[in-house]
């Protein structure tokens, strides 16, 4: 079973640095992002969650540059998202789960979960990369390290 590194990173900057790091690294798929939206936040109900995953210049600008699975996101709980990757997808089948709920679905413990759940909701950034093996873990989590993530876990 593949092993998921998670980091959690104060600020937005310092996420889209380590995923521009990891993908010079050779992680591309591999890496998904969330962060608050805070430009959608007075937009967006709190419990309105839309399953059409909405792409456009500033999503892209502000989630490093992801080509694929890039999109803003209301979700339950937490509010508006902007998200990449396969947690991207995971989110748009969670809706009673939240953003808890689609960690869960990827294999990260439940307690942890809703943990990082609680660090996205408070506005801190989010990274998980999915690792094949101990080398690519230990280099991801590496990456997240001198990016400044204040927590990073291997589950």
């Amino acid at each position: 079973m593949p092993k998921k590194i998670v980091g959690v990173f104060s600020a937005r900057e310092q996420a889209e640095r380590a995923a521009k790091q990891l993908r010079e690294e050779g992680f591309d798929r591999e890496i998904s992002i969330v962060v608050k939206d805070n430009n959608r936040e007075q937009e967006q109900n709190d419990t309105t969650m839309s399953n059409d995953s909405v792409v456009d210049g500033a999503t892209m600008g502000a989630l490093g540059g992801f080509a694929l699975g890039a999109g803003a996101l209301a979700v339950p709980g937490v509010g508006p998202l902007l998200a990449a990757g396969t947690l991207a997808s995971a989110l748009t089948g969670a809706a009673a789960g939240g953003l808890g709920g689609a960690l869960i679905d990827l294999g990260i413990p439940e307690v942890e979960s809703r943990e990082y759940e609680g660090d996205v909701k408070s506005g801190k950034a989010l990274i998980t990369v999915e690792c094949s093996d101990d080398n690519k873990a230990r280099k991801a989590s590496q990456v997240l390290q001198r990016n400044g993530a204040e927590k990073v876990k291997e589950h």
